[in-house]
Protein backbone atom coordinates (compact mmCIF):
# COMPACT_ATOMS: atom_id res chain seq x y z
CA UNK A 1 0.00 0.00 0.00
CA UNK A 2 1.58 3.20 -1.09
CA UNK A 3 0.96 6.59 0.75
CA UNK A 4 0.86 10.24 -0.65
CA UNK A 5 3.39 11.92 0.81
CA UNK A 6 2.07 14.89 3.10
CA UNK A 7 4.92 16.01 5.93
CA UNK A 8 7.07 18.47 4.22
CA UNK A 9 9.05 21.64 4.84
CA UNK A 10 9.22 22.90 8.01
CA UNK A 11 6.65 20.59 9.75
CA UNK A 12 9.00 17.72 8.88
CA UNK A 13 12.13 19.68 10.58
CA UNK A 14 9.98 20.09 13.41
CA UNK A 15 8.65 17.18 13.65
CA UNK A 16 12.17 15.51 13.64
CA UNK A 17 13.54 18.01 16.52
CA UNK A 18 10.56 16.73 18.84
CA UNK A 19 10.86 13.50 18.00
CA UNK A 20 14.36 13.15 18.61
CA UNK A 21 13.92 15.19 21.74
CA UNK A 22 11.10 12.74 22.85
CA UNK A 23 13.61 10.33 22.64
CA UNK A 24 16.10 11.41 24.38
CA UNK A 25 13.28 12.05 26.88
CA UNK A 26 12.49 8.26 27.22
CA UNK A 27 15.92 7.06 27.63
CA UNK A 28 16.42 9.83 30.31
CA UNK A 29 13.23 8.81 32.43
CA UNK A 30 14.19 4.96 31.69
CA UNK A 31 17.43 5.63 33.71
CA UNK A 32 15.40 7.58 36.10
CA UNK A 33 13.25 4.39 36.54
CA UNK A 34 9.99 6.43 35.43
CA UNK A 35 8.35 4.13 33.13
CA UNK A 36 5.42 5.57 31.71
CA UNK A 37 6.43 8.92 31.73
CA UNK A 38 9.41 6.85 29.22
CA UNK A 39 6.42 4.87 27.84
CA UNK A 40 4.64 8.06 26.56
CA UNK A 41 7.39 10.13 25.30
CA UNK A 42 8.82 7.12 23.39
CA UNK A 43 5.41 5.84 21.75
CA UNK A 44 5.18 10.39 20.36
CA UNK A 45 8.94 10.09 19.54
CA UNK A 46 8.13 6.74 17.33
CA UNK A 47 4.98 8.41 15.67
CA UNK A 48 6.91 11.44 14.93
CA UNK A 49 10.21 10.43 14.01
CA UNK A 50 8.07 7.46 11.76
CA UNK A 51 6.18 10.96 10.09
CA UNK A 52 10.08 12.07 9.72
CA UNK A 53 11.38 8.86 7.60
CA UNK A 54 8.11 8.28 5.54
CA UNK A 55 7.00 11.64 5.02
CA UNK A 56 3.37 10.68 5.86
CA UNK A 57 0.87 11.25 8.58
CA UNK A 58 -2.37 9.57 9.27
CA UNK A 59 -3.62 12.50 11.07
CA UNK A 60 -2.72 14.74 8.20
CA UNK A 61 -4.22 12.63 5.38
CA UNK A 62 -7.72 12.14 7.88
CA UNK A 63 -7.94 16.24 8.26
CA UNK A 64 -6.76 16.62 4.77
CA UNK A 65 -3.56 18.69 5.35
CA UNK A 66 -0.60 18.68 3.41
CA UNK A 67 2.68 20.42 3.67
CA UNK A 68 4.33 19.75 1.22
CA UNK A 69 5.44 21.80 -1.62
CA UNK A 70 4.82 20.09 -5.16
Amino acid sequence: MAFERNVGGTDRIVRGVLGTWLLAVAVSAVFDDQRAKAFAAGIASTGLLFNVVTGWCGANAVLGVDSCQR
